[in-house]
């Protein structure tokens, strides 16, 4: 059975969700010395009903990634592969996959039934079958009230519902997003992030999400795959991600951090490292590259630095761990400060403050973290 043959059958058989896999995948644009990497030999494997994230900035090759997947464009070397067939030389409309794009792509001389109906009626769906599986769609979205409006008559985030029922309503092993949330406003954005993975993990479907916002990311993903220059840099589960980030631009990249300089003094075998900083010595987690490097940085979250108010004005100067406040943000629910040491500007997170214990732009402070929320890190990534 020939590739397209054997993806003719999973089209027709879409009762399963995939199992993905990109092996050496490579893109090239231009020729010699024009000749631009976007995607650099990526590995990866994505499983049954698993929701995967790409995540990065802007020209890191995560669009280019989704368009190869899709069919949408030709791979300069690598394979696709679904369920075990080669998908290379399948085109778009032969693979058992769904795209939701960004501009959310509907017809407007169509109305919203007829936008999720169309996919059904290019596979000549039986007209019964067809307005069963339109109906049921519709309902899953909340659109029944507006299936004979036309898409200029629909809100944004109506017009991304109606995008998402006329994927889903096709069954697809696979679902792709193209950043489907970027043109909706923050509150609206919030609220489809939640109708999205509660319907993915109701239905199944495998799905792969490209987007460059980090709360997309860390709030619908099983595993995020953040991509930098065309290659990954990381691929793991949200909270892996943020706490034991592989390199120092996946920290950077995610979250909001503070690098800081520090004499290693000894490591063990067992992924930790003692280490002297902030004027104390203290045993910390260590990522497995860190022992052996010759220059390495302490990754901590604004959130695990802990300030204490000292009297330091006396004593002339601040000590190796305190800090004298440079400004302070009260924004209700937290407080967030920016702390002068000797060790360079350190960015701290209160949650649920007492309003009467918050401290004030020139007050002294004592530093002091969480060690076991600290990261042991190398500098620069390792070659391999």
């Amino acid at each position: 059975m020939t590739d397209l043959a054997a993806a003719e059958k999973l089209l027709d058989n879409t009762t399963a969700s995939g199992t993905l896999r990109l092996r050496g995948l490579t893109k090239e644009f231009g020729n010699g010395a024009d000749k631009v990497v976007a995607v650099d030999a990526i590995d990866l494997d994505i499983e049954p009903g698993e929701f995967v994230t790409l995540l990065g900035p802007s020209g890191c090759g995560k669009t280019t990634t989704l368009r190869m997947i899709a069919g949408f464009e030709d791979p300069s070397g690598g394979q696709v592969t679904l369920d075990d067939v080669n998908m290379i030389d399948t085109p778009p409309n032969k693979r058992p996959m769904a795209m939701v794009f960004q501009s959310y792509a509907l017809f407007p001389h169509l109305k919203v039934r007829d936008n999720v109906a169309y996919g059904l009626k290019i596979r000549r769906t039986p007209s019964a079958k067809l307005r069963e599986e339109v109906d049921l769609a519709l309902e899953s979205m909340n659109l029944s009230a507006l299936a004979n409006r036309a898409p200029n008559q629909l809100s944004g985030g109506q017009q991304q519902r109606v995008a998402l029922a006329r994927a889903m309503v096709m069954k697809p092993r696979v679902l792709l997003f193209d950043e489907p949330l970027s043109n909706l406003d923050a509150k609206l954005r919030e609220r489809m992030r939640i109708e999205i993975r509660t319907l993915q993990r109701h239905l199944g479907i495998t799905s792969v999400y490209v987007t460059h916002d980090q709360a997309e990311a860390m709030s619908m993903s099983d595993r995020i795959v953040v991509m930098n220059g065309g290659r990954v840099e990381q691929a793991a589960s949200p909270d892996i991600i943020y706490r034991q980030p592989a390199s120092v631009f996946v920290a950077d990249f995610i979250g909001r951090a503070n690098f800081l300089d520090v004499e290693k003094e000894t490591s063990t075998q067992q992924g930790r490292a003692r280490v002297k900083v902030l004027g104390h010595s203290v045993d910390v987690p260590a990522h497995p590259d860190a022992p052996a490097a010759e220059d390495v940085v302490l990754l901590l979250r604004p959130e695990s630095i802990r300030l204490k108010a000292v009297d330091t004005r006396a004593g002339g100067g601040l000590g190796g761990h305190e800090g004298r406040v440079l400004f302070s943000v009260f924004y209700g629910d937290h407080v967030e400060y920016e702390v002068e040491t000797e060790h360079g500007t350190i960015t701290a997170v209160v949650a649920d403050p007492n309003v009467d214990a918050i401290h004030r732009e020139g007050d002294d402070v004592e530093v002091s973290f969480n060690a076991e929320r600290a990261w042991l890190l190398p500098r620069t990534r390792q070659p391999g």
